[in-house]
């Protein structure tokens, strides 16, 4: 039996501007934008068509959704943002506005720089090293 995460919920403040990063700012593909009633879309982001998993923006109901936004995970590395051409990425997302925590650096496993989401989420910008033979 085949299986693969399909999707990973975002909680976000507002559907609209939250396609506007993920589209505009870092190039994602807006994969589906339905209204479930006046208050809730079902809204689903991907690196690119094709991808097996996607982002579910998902509007904070609450408080306790609220306080989620930007932290979802307690401050680290939340989302790994793969490429095959980091520098071209990296100059493409620098020119739309996306802030960076660092500067591009080489790990053992690649080249990789901290970014942020418009809420604050943190997200490493990746390009995975070649295996050496």
């Amino acid at each position: 039996m085949r299986q693969h995460i399909s999707l990973i919920s975002l909680v976000v403040n507002d559907y609209d501007e939250a396609i506007d990063f993920y589209v505009r700012r870092l190039g994602f593909t807006l994969l589906e934008d339905t209204y479930l009633s006046p208050d809730k879309r079902w809204v689903v982001v991907t690196p690119c068509m094709g991808a097996q998993t996607g982002l579910l923006l998902a509007k904070a109901v609450g408080d306790r959704q609220g306080a989620a936004i930007g932290d979802q995970s307690g401050g680290r590395v939340f989302l790994f943002l793969e490429t095959d051409d980091f520098g071209a990425r990296f100059e493409a997302m620098t020119k739309a506005g996306v802030t960076f925590c660092e500067r591009p650096r080489t790990e053992p496993y690649g080249t990789v720089a901290v970014f942020e989401d418009i809420y604050g989420n943190r997200w490493d910008l990746l390009e995975r090293a070649k295996p050496s033979r």
